[in-house]
């Protein structure tokens, strides 16, 4: 009974508690008359902020990202306990961490509130992705977490990364820029292309090409 309702109350408050804002300054975009842009304006925060919708995004490049870093990310409510309970074994026996089991919609409820890595903000993201799970469709939670990722520096959102890397949208991409665009975002610090990160943005491209 006593699990029953906290079963409920859990429930209700996914329902009751207001969303994460959603809201954001996106990047204003001045475009030609085919559509390709003429200039891209800075948000307030100083941020190259495109939105992109899923039809504007290579189908290759959602399915290599789900399969990558959410398998199960149709089927589950935000949460995958399965992924969550492997990461624990695995960081139990490697006496470190080695994975989060995050979600992709994990990752979502971290972009919108960014908190310390801590067990009570993992215990907030979960709850905050069953929300986000409950209330949006899979599509909005893609749609909204491919606008959002952070590529290093003021980049953010995969259309804006793939105009400053490749000089064209998201929506067509070769198996490398997939991958690229799959690396980066493990760690913009580490793998942004510059310089200095050429050699580790390679090794970590042709990893994630080979997976």
């Amino acid at each position: 009974i006593t699990i029953n309702a906290l079963w409920l109350v859990l429930i209700g408050a996914v329902y009751a508690v207001p969303l994460p804002a959603r809201t954001t300054d996106w990047s204003i975009t001045v475009e030609y008359r085919d559509g390709q842009p003429a200039h891209i304006f800075l948000t307030g925060d100083e941020k190259w902020r495109l939105p992109v919708a899923l039809d504007r995004v290579d189908p290759k490049l959602v399915a290599a990202l789900i399969a990558l870093e959410d398998k199960r990310f149709y089927s589950h409510v935000g949460v995958d306990p399965i992924a969550i309970t492997r990461a624990a074994w695995t960081d139990v026996i490697a006496r470190r961490r080695v994975s989060g089991g995050s979600t992709i919609t994990m990752q979502l409820a971290r972009l919108l509130e960014p908190r310390p890595r801590t067990i009570g903000s993992k215990l907030i993201e979960m709850f905050r992705a069953m929300q986000l799970d409950a209330r949006l469709s899979k599509r909005e939670i893609l749609e909204q977490y491919l606008s959002r990722t952070p590529y290093g520096k003021n980049l953010e959102g995969i259309e804006s990364a793939a105009w400053s890397y490749f000089g064209h949208g998201a929506q067509h991409l070769s198996p490398l820029e997939i991958a690229t665009l799959l690396a980066v975002p493990q760690g913009p610090a580490r793998y942004s292309p510059t310089k200095q990160n050429a050699e580790r943005l390679r090794e970590r491209r042709d990893a994630m090409l080979h997976k």
